[in-house]
């Protein structure tokens, strides 16, 4: 709700959906209808890759293929995908205007793209794709990395396919991130 109040707040233009599992409750989907265009149901996506996740320490993790759902909203053009936990600080429609998989990149390793926030084109093929290789396959890090080894791009993607860092400030509790979390913007 925080998401699609901040997105509201700072007077976007575009549409908002969000994606929700069948296990919330009416009230909560009765509030959410409220500040976004369409709620979405989804079945829950989960890698089942207790092991690696574990290696990880984030099991947290295993459930964020359920993102991958996103690709199935075919009636949208262009999308930007942000996480539930996203809190929008300005206009974010900018965004809209990048190319397909623009992202933040990644602060940790291997050096890939942050899926927090990443522009997409909703794509039963893709979506199709997806899912195979997730079946298939697996993923070390639940979800982003299926998504650059299926879609045609790579963690290698030229530097104007990287969003500013500003857009997906990640933050591990050390002490002084938060300072240098404010420098980059």
């Amino acid at each position: 709700m925080v998401l699609g109040r901040s997105l509201r707040n700072h007077n976007t233009t575009k549409q908002l959906v969000v994606l929700i599992g069948p296990h919330v409750a009416e009230p909560c989907r009765a509030m959410l209808s409220s500040i976004y265009d369409e709620v979405c149901v989804v079945d829950i996506l989960d890698s089942g890759d207790t092991a690696h996740l574990a290696l990880m320490k984030r099991p947290d993790l295993g459930v964020t293929f359920t993102k991958l759902h996103c690709w199935t909203l075919t009636h949208y053009t262009k999308c930007v995908f942000m996480d539930a936990d996203t809190l929008v600080l300005s206009n974010i429609d900018e965004l809209f205007e990048r190319e397909e998989l623009s992202a933040a990149p990644d602060p940790g390793w291997p050096d890939c793209f942050n899926s927090g926030v990443f522009v997409f084109k909703p794509s039963n093929e893709t979506y199709r794709s997806l899912m195979t290789h997730c079946t298939e396959n697996g993923s070390f890090d639940g979800e982003f990395c299926i998504i650059i080894i299926i879609i045609p791009l790579r963690c290698e993607c030229v530097l104007s396919m990287r969003v500013p860092l500003r857009y997906e400030c990640v933050f591990d509790g050390s002490p002084g991130q938060e300072q240098a979390a404010a420098v980059q913007n």
